[in-house]
């Protein structure tokens, strides 16, 4: 057991070196100028959508267009099929009749019906007119089947023409549905982003409000003035919520579990996945002694709970995400690390039921300290203040 302590002990005074030094420090001189910051951010994705809206609007008035002379070409292709098969049909009426007709009057070896019927005249003139009929005939059915052969091959070529049209057309059309979609992808990230961009120059501005309330000087470091100003509250007696304990502490957020993912820190994961196969709903606790920051969902649905932790003399946050429930906790309420928060989850932008904790130095809604910008800067590495095995079954 004094071996525990001892290990306890060397572990604080480790993370006590590890947690970095004012990462958070802030003025509200420099917060007025974040959100200020923030809001040109905004109303650049916000020209961004629109000039997208438009764009989606040009290109779906060319895909009509296209549509409409895929529907001609269609038309006309259907108009010269008609029309090659009522060639087809008169050549073979020609035919028939060629035949027939050829059937008196055709020149072939051991056939005399062409010489019976020129020396059937009675004549010279009567024989020379019976010439002449055969060869009219047979000039007049042959101009006749060359015409018509030769109206079948061009409908043919315009037919190919435009099946060729049609395709380029279909492809031109699927290009501009391509590109659509991509603007539209585009749009609907600057819009997902959008709320939580809204939401931190609301959280900014508030903060600005809520450190000027406090009695905080315009260029004095905003954390260290609150602590200053709560300590001093609770000492005195005043105020209504006080200052927190100091935690005594920290411990694991559930009582069986393991890592499913690690911290990497700003541009990466920003805390750690904790799953628990057996039980997925299995209670979250925090990981110190603290009081109730924030009680939330968040812009994708998330169940998230913020606890703020006494720790060295100055504030740290936890945070706690994709809960499938919140325990029977209020914000700003005092609670102790056996405190249940609410439930492991898998509400939110999650793929599975799982515990995203972090922990940073300071937090962006109002009384945290700092911008959703300098948030991600100011996590800390969970393996860096509690213990994690690969699993446990203990907190």
């Amino acid at each position: 057991m004094k071996n525990k302590k001892i290990l306890l002990l060397i572990v604080v005074l480790i993370s006590l070196f590890a947690l970095p030094k004012n990462t958070s420090a802030k003025t509200i001189q420099e917060f007025e100028n974040e959100v200020a910051k923030y809001t040109r951010q905004l109303q650049e994705k916000k020209d961004k959508v629109a000039k997208n809206d438009q764009e989606v609007a040009q290109i779906k008035a060319k895909i009509k267009q296209i549509e409409g002379q895929i529907e001609a070409a269609e038309a006309d292709i259907e108009r010269l099929q008609k029309e090659i098969d009522e060639c087809n049909k008169k050549i073979a009426e020609k035919d028939a009749e060629s035949k027939k007709l050829m059937k008196y009057f055709q020149v072939v070896i051991n056939d005399n019906a062409y010489l019976e019927y020129i020396f059937g005249a009675t004549s010279i003139k009567d024989m020379i007119y019976r010439m002449s009929v055969v060869e009219q005939l047979t000039e007049y059915n042959d101009a006749i089947m060359k015409e018509l052969t030769r109206l079948i091959e061009e409908n043919n070529k315009k037919k190919q023409e435009l099946n060729a049209k049609k395709e380029e057309l279909k492809k031109l059309e699927s290009d501009l549905e391509d590109q659509k979609e991509r603007i539209n992808a585009d749009t609907a990230s600057l819009k997902a982003a959008m709320p939580g961009l809204e939401e931190q120059i609301k959280s900014a501005k508030a903060n600005v409000t809520y450190y000027k309330n406090l009695g905080c000087g315009s260029t004095e470091d905003i954390q260290s003035c609150q602590y200053r100003i709560e300590q001093s509250r609770r000492s005195s007696g005043g105020g209504t919520g006080g200052s927190i304990p100091s935690t005594n502490g920290f411990f694991r957020p559930t009582e069986q579990g393991y890592i499913t993912q690690g911290y990497h820190g700003y541009g990466g994961h920003l805390g750690i996945d904790i799953g628990n196969r057996s039980n997925p709903t299995i209670a979250i606790y925090p990981i110190a002694n603290g009081q109730v920051f924030a009680k939330f969902y968040d812009s994708y649905g998330a169940l998230v709970v913020k606890i703020r932790h006494n720790y060295n003399g100055r504030y740290i946050y936890s945070t706690y995400a994709h809960l499938s429930r919140f325990g029977n906790i209020s914000q700003g309420q005092y609670i102790s690390h056996d405190t249940s928060i609410g439930n492991m989850g898998n509400t939110g932008y999650s793929t599975g039921p799982h515990l995203h904790m972090e922990i940073t130095t300071c937090d962006w809604h109002a009384g945290g300290g700092c911008t959703w910008y300098t948030y991600q800067r100011s996590t800390l590495n969970p393996f860096n203040l509690v213990n994690f095995p690969s699993s446990w079954n203990n907190r």
